[in-house]
């Protein structure tokens, strides 16, 4: 346990990372920033819940409708969540899309990366030294019990009258 389930935790987190960098340099490639002009502004579902994803207060969370340029040149419009307090029509708002210009989530970044990579290497850790403490507990509960049925078939074997005076034993 404690040379095998730090060292599949470090490759986890590694393999992680490795995997994560890629996605951020693929992410990166395809989606890009824009402005769009606000039309319209509506709350959204996220703001009486709350958005884990984007980590902003959900009495601030909104959506609007706007429309952009997408990268190939053509207009688009659609809703559009951002975590601006308040949006008039008109005011400019920043969207991410994808190649063809539909919105997109905001690429992740490498500090978070590394958050999710160290995640991923400490459950594995754990899960690890999870299994092998199982493994050695079963182990040990097994040779117990044998050790003990060999105890009930030595006093089965030395009979009742074991120890007593007089009996031979």
């Amino acid at each position: 346990m404690v040379a095998v389930a730090p060292a599949v935790g470090w490759l986890c987190g590694l393999l992680t990372d490795s995997a994560l960098r890629d996605t951020i340099r693929e992410q990166h490639a395809h989606r890009h920033r824009t402005s769009g002009i606000v039309l319209s502004v509506s709350m959204s579902p996220a703001a009486i819940s709350g958005d884990p994803e984007s980590g902003a207060d959900p009495a601030t969370r909104q959506t609007v409708t706007a429309s952009w340029k997408a990268p190939d040149g053509g207009g688009r419009h659609g809703t559009v969540p951002t975590a601006a307090r308040v949006r008039k029509p008109g005011e400019r708002v920043l969207i991410w899309t994808d190649d063809r210009g539909a919105v997109a989530p905001r690429p992740m970044d490498v500090p978070t990366a590394h958050i999710h990579a160290g995640l991923a290497g400490t459950g594995a850790f754990l899960l690890t030294a999870g299994v092998v403490e199982a493994v050695r507990r079963t182990v040990v509960r097994c040779m117990v019990r044998r050790r003990y049925e060999r105890l009930d078939r030595a006093w089965a074997t030395a009979g009742p009258d074991w120890g007593r005076t007089g009996t031979g034993s």
